[in-house]
């Protein structure tokens, strides 16, 4: 893991809908909850400031974080972020904490690379579909990756990439795969032949302005 995230926050002892908006319109925090492990649940504040520049990474949602509580950190991961339903705005984030012994289940992002020297897609005219952009691993902490990469530079016209197709770094699992189900190696990118209607026009236009023209 190449950042590392440190967030500051504060016990909470006000609950409830009407305590976190007032949270975030007087204090700027953002409120949330610490779960998991042998400890009780504890209710907290974060900075805002900093947990709203920290969500702007990627990585922040793969990552171990470390919670600065009143002095007191704690390890944890991402577990659910709620948002307000039209502005842009975190209402609750909830966080998971995690033990250097034991293994975590969580969500990573594949990143595909050499897309664009693709061999179905530069020689023979073919789209590149990602299926699916991440994939649920299971490892201990100290082996969780920002990233899964997937090269795809030898795919031909119909070939598709599955999940066992992913190289994994040491000490991570694909959880699909754990139970040894063969139907759960599903697809995770492809390439196949251009839909008709889908290439651009010069004009920068295609199908979504032959669909306008439809309906006009």
């Amino acid at each position: 893991m190449s950042q590392q995230f440190i967030l500051n926050s504060h016990v909470r002892s006000e609950l409830g809908k009407g305590a976190s908006r007032r949270l975030r319109r007087k204090n700027d925090f953002v409120a949330a909850i610490v779960y998991g492990g042998e400890a009780a649940p504890q209710p907290i504040a974060i900075d805002k400031p900093a947990f709203y520049k920290a969500i702007e990474s990627e990585s922040f949602f793969s990552s171990i974080i470390t919670l600065d509580i009143e002095g007191k950190k704690e390890s944890v991961v991402v577990r659910d972020l709620q948002r307000h339903p039209y502005k842009p705005l975190i209402t609750h984030a909830d966080f998971l904490r995690v033990d250097a012994t034991h293994e975590l289940t969580t969500t990573v992002p594949l990143h595909f690379t050499n897309d664009t020297t693709c061999k179905g897609v530069k020689d023979e005219g073919g789209v590149l579909h990602v299926l699916n952009n991440d994939v649920e691993i299971s490892c201990l902490p100290k082996d969780l990756p920002e990233y899964l990469e997937v090269d795809v530079a030898d795919l031909s016209m119909g070939d598709t990439l599955h999940l066992s197709d992913i190289k994994l770094p040491s000490g991570v699992s694909l959880v699909a795969l754990s139970h040894g189900d063969e139907d759960a190696d599903y697809g995770i990118v492809s390439v196949t032949h251009a839909s008709p209607g889908t290439e651009s026009d010069d004009d920068g236009t295609g199908e979504a302005a032959d669909s306008d023209a439809s309906e006009s």
